[in-house]
């Protein structure tokens, strides 16, 4: 693959490190950016700071042949057009040709969860599990599930997060933006279980990580690894189980159990209402029965 020219590349860097100066933009996004721009540069025959619309129709048409799926092109033309826009606030360029583009439209695709007795069912299953794995699983499942979690904000936990006088936790998500999720008492208990259990040979001196092993910090990979032989365990299909469908399965689970979208909002950490209004699809027959048993003149017609 052909290097890039040099101011080409200088240009992307400049950009990436002002996400993550400016936006606290999470490394996985970063990469993604860097990815984005890197492919798109190789595509145009221009400088980005010289592209215009012709430019860009024929890059679009581009990755129309490639075969590329809508949301791959829909999130190309997303980084394109913030790239863009950091450029003309910089200088770089007088306008922003992507601006006013729309996106391609994208399928709609309603959150997958699993059901509530198959998240007990994991929940059970980590016992199973040779020790120390066991406990750690427990307590790293409990705390998922009971708080909604995203995988890295639940390995971002440390160990001074966790004492018997918290009742919540002060989770950092996406961009660094900081939100109070309450957690059960058992899943305190389970957090608090397995500390007690690695550490009663004293603290480990290396990481403050709360899931760290003795010898090393738990990564995403060895999550979910454990994750697919729990769910093995369960006689659940592992490609219905992963971190982010458990935090799919508690939007869902508390919405099913009558919470509301402005809680369920904060307890996820969204930035946008809509975000947590797609929850609302999955179960059409809950609203229907709301408006049956709250409208006052749903009420009206019963005692007709």
């Amino acid at each position: 693959m052909t290097a890039l020219p040099e101011d080409q590349t200088r240009l992307i860097n400049r950009f990436l490190q002002a996400q993550a100066a400016e936006k606290a933009a999470a490394a996985n996004s970063l990469l993604a950016y860097q990815t984005d721009l890197h492919l798109t540069a190789r595509q145009i025959k221009t400088d980005f700071r010289d592209m215009d619309a012709r430019a860009l129709r024929q890059l679009i048409k581009g990755w129309e042949a490639e075969g590329l799926l809508p949301r791959t092109r829909a999130r190309r033309l997303s980084t394109l057009r913030q790239f863009m826009s950091w450029m003309v606030a910089d200088g770089y360029r007088s306008d922003n040709p992507v601006q006013f583009l729309d996106s391609p439209k994208l399928p709609e695709s309603l959150p997958k969860s699993l059901d509530e007795e198959e998240v007990l069912g994991l929940l059970a299953a980590t016992q199973k599990l040779p020790p120390p794995d066991d406990l750690r699983m427990e307590a790293a499942l409990e705390l998922l599930y009971a708080g909604g979690l995203r995988i890295s904000e639940l390995l971002g936990l440390k160990i001074q997060d966790i004492s018997p006088q918290k009742s919540a936790l002060m989770i950092t998500g996406k961009g660094g933006k900081e939100r109070l999720v309450p957690i059960t008492d058992l899943a305190l208990q389970r957090a608090l279980d397995w500390l007690a259990f690695r550490d009663k040979d004293g603290p480990i001196p290396h990481t403050d990580q709360l899931l760290s092993g003795r010898d090393k910090e738990m990564s995403r990979q060895s999550f979910s690894l454990l994750l697919k032989k729990i769910a093995r365990i369960a006689g659940i299909d592992v490609s219905r189980v992963s971190p982010h469908i458990l935090r799919h399965s508690f939007a869902t689970h508390m919405l099913n159990r009558g919470a509301d979208l402005r809680t369920l909002q904060a307890l996820l950490g969204h930035a946008d209402i809509a975000t947590t209004q797609i929850y609302t699809r999955t179960r059409p027959d809950r609203l229907k029965g709301l408006v049956a048993s709250a409208h006052p003149l749903a009420k009206n017609a019963e005692n007709k």
